[in-house]
C-alpha cells in the first residue's frame, strides 16, 4: 500500500474559537472558524478548494446520485496538529443540483 500523500503543503491552521464579549450589559457568544497558514499552505489550500469548485461530479459513478463530493482534511496528516478536523464539500448534490435541508442563503431564503 502506498502511503498516503497529502494534497496540502506548507502549514495550515484550521480551528474554531469560541468568542465571548459583554455589549451594553449583555453578554454575546459565537464561534468563528479560523484558517491561517504560511503562503505555501494557503495556495494548496486555495487549489483544492478550486479543483473541487470545478469537479464535474456527474463525471464519478462511484458518487451516488443526490450525494456531494467533499474531501477530509485531517490532523497530524493534511493539517496542522492543533487543527481540527475538517470537511470541505460540495453545496449542490449531484444529478440534482439541490442544497442540504439546514442550509438558508445570506438573506435567510433556501
Amino acid at each position: 500500500m502506498k502511503p498516503y500523500k497529502s494534497e496540502i503543503t506548507g502549514h495550515l491552521d484550521l480551528f474554531v474559537a469560541d468568542n465571548k464579549e459583554l455589549v451594553e450589559g449583555e453578554t454575546e457568544q459565537w464561534q468563528s472558524v479560523l484558517i491561517h497558514g504560511d503562503p505555501e499552505g494557503l495556495r494548496s489550500f486555495a487549489q483544492l478548494l478550486l479543483r473541487l469548485a470545478d469537479l464535474e461530479q456527474d463525471a464519478f459513478p462511484a458518487l451516488p446520485p443526490g450525494a456531494r463530493a467533499h474531501i477530509s482534511l485531517r490532523p497530524n496528516l493534511d493539517l496542522s496538529n492543533s487543527s481540527v478536523e475538517v470537511v470541505v464539500g460540495r453545496l449542490d448534490a449531484k444529478g440534482t443540483g439541490a442544497f442540504y435541508d439546514r442550509y438558508l442563503s445570506k438573506g435567510g431564503d433556501k
